[in-house]
């Protein structure tokens, strides 16, 4: 599989994991008796959104990423692996343990049960904003490697 298929799968997958947990989000604060399919429909949706994203990531980080990790190091932003990259490694654990568990939760009676209602509220919260803490720390880790290669000189890099 090519690796700028896969750089690209990988945030796309999330960003919709985010998109589609908002749509949780909303869904809940209006549940009914009219939306539960939808809210069912959305979770699961997160749920392989969010893994995707996972898998995806997973999978170019052990295959692909060797190399840009060296060019981030040797660059001026080695924050962006030593701090950036080492916190996302540990940081995309949390809303893939939410998106997992939340069509359980999305599963309960969310019009009748206000505890239920206020768990998908809070797991879907906390979904799109580790979600997005995540996304902008792939920016930056991105950016790294771009200004590696742009203190380097390389043509094109600009």
């Amino acid at each position: 599989m090519n690796s700028d298929i896969l750089l690209f799968a990988h945030p796309t997958f999330g960003v919709l994991g985010i998109i589609a947990s908002v749509w949780v989000f909303v869904e809940t604060l209006n549940a009914s008796d009219v939306n539960v399919a939808r809210t069912k429909t959305a979770a699961l949706i997160v749920t392989g959104c969010i893994a995707m994203a996972g898998i995806l990531g997973g999978y170019w980080y052990v295959n692909f990423y060797a190399p840009e990790k060296a060019i981030i190091l040797k660059g001026p932003w080695p924050f962006a692996h030593n701090l950036v990259m080492e916190t996302k490694e540990h940081l995309f654990f949390i809303p893939l343990i939410l998106a997992l568990y939340l069509p359980f939760a999305a599963w309960d009676n969310l019009k009748g049960n206000k505890a239920a209602r206020n768990m998908v509220l809070v797991v879907t919260l906390l979904i799109a904003l580790s979600g997005l803490a995540i996304e902008g720390a792939g920016a930056v880790i991105n950016y790294g490697v771009k200004v590696a290669f742009v203190h380097t000189g390389v043509k094109g890099a600009e």
